[in-house]
């Protein structure tokens, strides 16, 4: 076991000491030592129910045969910060809580790694940190928020953004705002519909880093403690067969995620999150294979932002293992890809699967509620590294119009409150790019603005950020190169003509490559947002969106 190296020998009585005082006795120090990492955090609803499942996680560790430690690690919650500079935090995060994994898996020399997660970056930053740390590990989600009551109306906090837009819109009144708010949030647990916190725990699922069934088990819903103690005495079998993500994960496996996340309409983060986890596990992964899987694989799954159910229904209809069985049903996964029980996929869905009667959430691939996945890649003279749209969200494939453009969020989304966005309209938001925000936020308040306000179908958006998997509408984000280092998009002018179409992927301003050109010799770069601290390195250091957002390893 690593962990000998701190427990046993002459010169480790010191170690054995402090290890004594922390409650660790003799017949402990045969067993394997585990780091549980916990994102728990009072300040929002996604993360305030883990120090519970913490007890149940360490309990069905140490009954499985090994001691368990806790340690904190940072998160942030999207909703919160969303539309103000506190969004800069949250994808820098995402690096922040995989190096905090890591930290502690090097510096105690566990045998293997647990992490509890829930709000959105939480959990790629918890599965880069365990690939990244080389021994047996998992990662847990907290589970979905229930969905709140207004009347009959089942909300999320997506419907508190786009009544944002009704407001100023004059659609509903300011009480109607204030019940809204009020009700949409009844407890703990993540956002309720597939944005990116279900989405990627369902990728989690598909991967093997998580039991499959276990990330849709909803945060306040009685199963999850008995399975949260089940989790443990898993890992636990991990560790003494020494099974590491590396010896699971692969092209296959990745290819897997992209498949679900198109078949459920689920978040473009999942792009940025997946590539980042892809370059951890050593696995070549493109933009290109997003559009490939997208395109043959259907959308099985009426899941919110852009259909109807929340992901609490999608439990209560089969859950995440529903998905997998009808895709593999049509022979749209890799079923023999293994997992973190050491069994294959396709085992794994069979021993949990299951289906409620009459159910009206996922169907089989014949009657899919689209021919095609939800995730989009779009090239051209605006983005000569790719770009990314979520299908699902809207149903138009091609878009031509005006360019109006913005140099901040802020900007975007005084006009739009000012109802001063017309019909026909491109947006574009940029300089909020991974080094240019630096963070690339997302545009949730915008795009719910927009949508409130009647103007989804009437629009688009551009920008060099990213979205919220809320996002719905031909919105097109993750455009690379972005504005920051001198990027297309930074090279536009109120009023020049932008194009969309789908069916080709392009995504073109109609301009002569000479003026493009001449344009470009007057751009200028502007200085970093940050000079000096974490937020100034973090935009040295990023990557562009199309390879993840992801840090760069230092050469050689």
């Amino acid at each position: 076991m690593r962990s000998d190296r701190i427990k046993k020998g002459l010169q480790q009585a010191p170690a054995r000491a402090m290890l004594r005082a922390v409650g660790v006795g003799d017949e402990d120090f045969s067993r394997p030592f585990v780091g549980v990492v916990n994102t728990f955090t009072d300040g929002m609803p996604c993360n305030a129910h883990l120090r519970e499942l913490a007890l149940d996680l360490k309990a069905g560790l140490r009954e499985a045969g090994v001691f368990p430690f806790e340690f904190g690690a940072p998160a942030i919650s999207d909703g919160i910060s969303m539309g103000t500079p506190g969004m800069r935090a949250s994808l820098v995060s995402r690096e922040v809580i995989a190096d905090s994994i890591e930290l502690i898996a090097q510096g105690y020399l566990y045998d293997g790694m647990a992490v509890l997660s829930a709000c959105d970056k939480t959990i790629p930053g918890g599965a880069m940190g365990v690939i990244r740390s080389g021994v047996p590990g998992m990662v847990l989600y907290g589970g979905t928020i229930a969905p709140g009551l207004y009347g009959e109306r089942k909300l999320t906090i997506v419907e508190v953004f786009e009544a944002v837009g009704q407001r100023a819109a004059g659609k509903i009144t300011e009480d109607e705002l204030l019940e809204i708010e009020r009700r949409a949030i009844p407890g703990p647990g993540a956002c309720g519909g597939q944005y990116t916190a279900n989405t990627m725990a369902m990728v989690l699922e598909v991967l093997g880093l998580s039991p499959v069934g276990y990330n849709a088990i909803p945060a306040v819903h009685p199963e999850k403690a008995k399975a949260t103690r089940e989790a443990g005495r898993i890992l636990a079998w991990a560790i003494e067969k020494g099974w590491k993500p590396q010896d699971f994960l692969t092209r296959r496996s990745f290819l897997n995620a992209i498949a679900t996340v198109a078949a459920t309409g689920g978040s473009t983060n999942a792009v940025l999150h997946l590539l980042a986890m892809a370059k951890e596990a050593g696995v070549e992964l493109s933009l290109s294979d997003f559009d490939q899987v997208s395109r043959k694989t259907p959308v099985i799954a009426d899941l919110r932002p852009w259909g109807t159910h929340t992901a609490w229904e999608l439990y209560e209809a089969g859950g995440t293992a529903l998905v997998f069985k009808r895709l593999l049903e049509a022979d749209l996964l890799y079923g023999e890809e293994k997992t973190l029980t050491g069994r294959a996929l396709a085992e794994e869905v069979e021993r949990v699967y299951r289906e409620a009667q009459e159910q009206r959430v996922v169907f089989p691939v014949e009657k899919a509620l689209k021919p095609q996945g939800g995730l989009v890649v779009l090239w051209g003279n605006l983005a000569p590294r790719g770009a990314v749209l979520k299908l699902a969200g809207t149903e138009r494939t091609s878009f031509e119009g005006p360019a109006r453009v913005f140099d901040s969020e802020e900007e975007a989304m005084a006009k739009v409150l000012a109802k001063e966005i017309r019909p026909g309209d491109v947006v574009v938001i940029r300089y909020v790019g991974p080094r240019g925000a630096p963070g690339m936020p997302e545009m949730l308040s915008v795009t719910s603005a927009l949508v409130g306000e009647g103007l989804g179908p009437e629009v688009a958006l551009l920008t060099d950020g990213r979205f919220s998997g809320g996002t719905r509408g031909l919105m097109i984000g993750h455009i690379a190169p972005e504005a920051f280092v001198g990027g297309p998009i930074a090279l536009l002018e109120e009023g020049d003509r932008v194009r969309v179409d789908v069916e080709n992927r392009l995504l073109e301003v109609l301009l002569p490559e000479e003026e493009l050109k001449r344009r470009q010799t007057r751009w200028r770069p502007r200085p970093p947002a940050f000079a000096r601290g974490l937020f100034a390195r973090y935009a040295h250091l990023v990557g562009q969106a199309d390879e993840g957002a992801a840090l760069a390893d230092p050469e050689g």
